[in-house]
C-alpha cells in the first residue's frame, strides 16, 4: 500500500523500519521540525524518525501544525492508502485523518481506554498496574479513543523499568502493525469500539512531581523511581558538605514492613531509606553531571551516615 508514516521519537522508528520492510511504499514521513540540542542547545538536531527516514529515501515533511489548508492540500496530494501514526506528538485535524482512503492507523502503548494520552507507559508503572500492552487503533477526532483493531498484552514485573518497558513496547507495536496493515490492504482488519468504562489519562510528565516522596508508602516509591528511570528520572536532596546536592535515583528495592523512622531517615550504612510505610534500599543513584552508579560506590565518594534526612 501507499502509507504515509508519522512519529517522532525512538520509539517509533522500529515501525518504520518494519512497515518499510514488509513492502509497503512510504510515500512520506512525518515527523515533529528539529529541536534544539547539544551542550549548548543551540543545534537544531532531526528527530529519530525524521533521520531513519531520511536515511532510506523517503521524504520528510516537519510542519509545525497540520491545521492550516496549504498542509492538509499537501498532505491529500500525497494520495495515501492509509496513515501510520506511532508516538507523533501533534493533533490530527479531521481533514488529515479523512484524506487516506482506509484511515490513519495508531500504535498506542496502552490497554485503551486505561492510559489515554501522553505518557501511558511511565504512568501504568508509577501505578503499579499489573499489565498493559498496545494498541491499533482507528484514529478519530478524540483523544485516544478510536476504536481498536489489535491487542497485544505483557506483563509489567515489579521490577522492570520505563526505559525497559518502553523497549518492549515499541517492538510489539511494530510487529502489531505489521499484522495490521497486512489485514487492512486484504480488507480484514474490523474494529470494535472502546469500553466507556475503565478511561484514565496518562498526562504528560511534569518536572514538579519527579522529586521523591519518601512520605509514600514503599511500594509507591518503588514505582515512582522505576516509572521515571532512566528520563527524567527521580531524584532526592542529600545535604552533603553542608549543602543540598540533588541525587537522581534510578533504581530501588523494597525492603521491610516497618521501620521505626520518620520518612526520609537513612536507617543503615548501606542507604536503607525510612518511608510512611516500610523502606525503599536505594540501588542506583546518579549526580547531577555523574554517571548512574551502584550505591556502594556512591557511598565510597559520598558517605551518608544512618540517621541523615533525605528528600
Amino acid at each position: 500500500m501507499r502509507l504515509i508514516f508519522m512519529g517522532t521519537p525512538d520509539y517509533a522508528a522500529p515501525t518504520l523500519k518494519a512497515v518499510h520492510a514488509a513492502g509497503h511504499e512510504i510515500v512520506a514521513a512525518y515527523s515533529q521540525p528539529p529541536r534544539p540540542a547539544g551542550r549548548r542547545g543551540l543545534e537544531l538536531t532531526p528527530s529519530p524518525v525524521h533521520r531513519l527516514a531520511e536515511s532510506r529515501g523517503i521524504p520528510v515533511f516537519t510542519p509545525k501544525s497540520l491545521k492550516g489548508e496549504e498542509e492538509q492540500a499537501t498532505f491529500r496530494a500525497l494520495n495515501a492508502d492509509a496513515a501510520v501514526v506511532v508516538a507523533y506528538g501533534l493533533i490530527l485535524p479531521q481533514a488529515i485523518l479523512d484524506a487516506p482512503r482506509l484511515g490513519a492507523w495508531n500504535g498506542h502503548a496502552s490497554l485503551l481506554p486505561r492510559w489515554r494520552g501522553a505518557a501511558p507507559i511511565q504512568r501504568a508503572i508509577m501505578a503499579g498496574d499489573a499489565e498493559t500492552g498496545v494498541m491499533i487503533m482507528k484514529m478519530d477526532a478524540g483523544l485516544d479513543t478510536g476504536p481498536v483493531a489489535l491487542t497485544e498484552r505483557t506483563a509489567i514485573s515489579d521490577t522492570v523499568t520505563a526505559g525497559e518497558l518502553h523497549d518492549r513496547l515499541s517492538a510489539l507495536t511494530a510487529k502489531l502493525m505489521v499484522e495490521a496493515m497486512a489485514r487492512l490492504e486484504r480488507g480484514a482488519l474490523p474494529v470494535t469500539p472502546q469500553s466507556q468504562a475503565g478511561v484514565t489519562y496518562a498526562a504528560k510528565i511534569d518536572k514538579a512531581e519527579t522529586r521523591v516522596d519518601f512520605s509514600r508508602p514503599a511500594v509507591e516509591v518503588h514505582n515512582h523511581v522505576r516509572g521515571l528511570a532512566p528520563s527524567p528520572g527521580a531524584w532526592f536532596e542529600l545535604a552533603h558538605t553542608g549543602r543540598p546536592e540533588r541525587v537522581k535515583l534510578l533504581a530501588t528495592v523494597v525492603e521491610g514492613t516497618s521501620t521505626g523512622g520518620t520518612p526520609g531517615t537513612v536507617l543503615d550504612e548501606r542507604l536503607l531509606i525510612a518511608c510512611g510505610q516500610g523502606a525503599v534500599r536505594l540501588v542506583t543513584l546518579q549526580k547531577a553531571g555523574g554517571k548512574p552508579m551502584a550505591a556502594q560506590d556512591f557511598l565510597r565518594g559520598t558517605p551518608v551516615a544512618p540517621g541523615t534526612v533525605v528528600g
